[in-house]
């Protein structure tokens, strides 16, 4: 049971070809925008039609290209949070929620509209319209209509991306708790690696119409297969690479050798570091301890963002090696210390990325 997608479809600018499998759980879609993720949603609930290829839900054929197989929306079972939530502005809450139900007696539409009102709380709002309420009401009202037909599959469309970060806060916990509940497949667009990561089990990473990756998220953040996967996941720092051994390289962008924990394979030609990994080196540290020198920073309200060159200075103010992320306390201890420092890449840390 699940959700199987194969398509095909050719767009301006690029060609969507994906395939991979959902079971019933939270799956994510990451991928920068144009990537294909919304295309990719939109087939699946029969808003477009793929070139080719086929969509199979729960055993249910929705669309095979090749026996002339195309089940209109209405049939599909699956819900839809549109990116700006297409609520009827002419409708009350209720109303809205109700759209879907019409095959429903009356009896049974009502006691649904009270079942998904009270499931995302909207008590005492629901003779209200769409322009009385606030953003994360409007996302709550869309969502409550999404699952009211309950739907086999829910598809998310980026449903945060017009919320302020304090609202989204909020509305990723509520939608958390919801979708515990919601014993179907679920698919989460985003293009928010930190969304991604606390809404979904498993993500898929798309890139320019094509998948790049797809694994449990905690193997996707740390072992990222592509420089375009680690870029999504919020690597910022690469080398490309020379083999030495097994378990040595030559980060060649710059200019130091680093020994690594897993053996390198003939198809690595990165390696990489996140910025929050790289630390300062301790008085019995010996392995991947390399001198840096700080050129400009850059901060956030509780970050320090440090631009590092490494075992040689950068006469070009604008150059850096590595990017180092470290938290204001940290920063305010080292940042008057003589330079060079000595900053350590630590091997269990290092990406190594084909």
């Amino acid at each position: 049971m699940g959700l199987y997608v194969d398509i095909k479809k050719k767009l301006p600018g690029f060609s969507l070809n994906v395939c991979f499998e959902a079971e019933i759980d939270t799956m994510g879609l990451l991928g920068a925008s144009g990537s294909g993720k919304s295309m990719t949603l939109r087939c699946i609930a029969g808003i477009e039609t793929p070139d080719s290829g086929k969509i199979i839900l729960n055993g249910r054929v929705l669309y095979d290209s090749a026996k002339g197989i195309n089940l209109p929306c209405r049939k599909r079972k699956i819900g839809f949070l549109f990116q700006n939530y297409a609520l009827f502005p002419n409708m009350t809450v209720e109303e809205n929620i109700r759209f879907g139900l019409g095959d429903l007696k009356l009896g049974e539409q009502l006691r649904k509209v009270d079942e998904m009102i009270s499931m995302v709380h909207l008590e005492g709002l629901e003779k209200r319209y769409p322009s009385q309420l606030s953003g994360g009401q409007q996302q709550r009202v869309a969502l409550a209509r999404a699952l009211a037909i309950d739907p086999e599959a829910l598809l998310l469309d980026e449903p945060f991306s017009a919320l302020d970060e304090h609202l989204r806060n909020n509305l990723l916990k509520q939608l958390s708790e919801t979708l515990s509940n919601y014993r179907g497949v679920t698919l989460f667009v985003t293009h928010n690696m930190e969304e991604a990561y606390r809404i979904s089990k498993e993500l898929v990473v798309l890139s320019s119409g094509k998948l790049e990756a797809k694994g449990e998220k905690e193997v996707i953040f740390t072992r990222p297969p592509t420089i375009e996967t680690a870029q999504l996941t919020g690597c910022r720092n690469f080398s490309s690479i020379k083999h030495l051994s097994p378990f040595e390289i030559e980060a060649l962008d710059w200019g130091i050798k680093l020994k690594v924990n897993h053996e390198c394979r003939g198809d690595s030609q990165y390696v990489g570091i996140r910025s929050h990994h790289i630390d300062l080196a301790e008085d019995n540290d010996t392995e991947n301890v390399f001198k840096c020198w700080a050129g400009f920073t850059s901060e956030t309200p509780f970050r320090q963002t440090v631009y590092l060159s490494v075992e040689k200075k950068l006469l070009n103010s604008g150059a850096y090696h590595l990017q180092w992320e470290i938290s204001k306390e940290k920063w305010d201890k080292i940042k008057d210390m003589p330079q060079p420092w000595h900053l350590k890449l630590s091997p269990e840390k290092l990406i190594l990325i084909r």
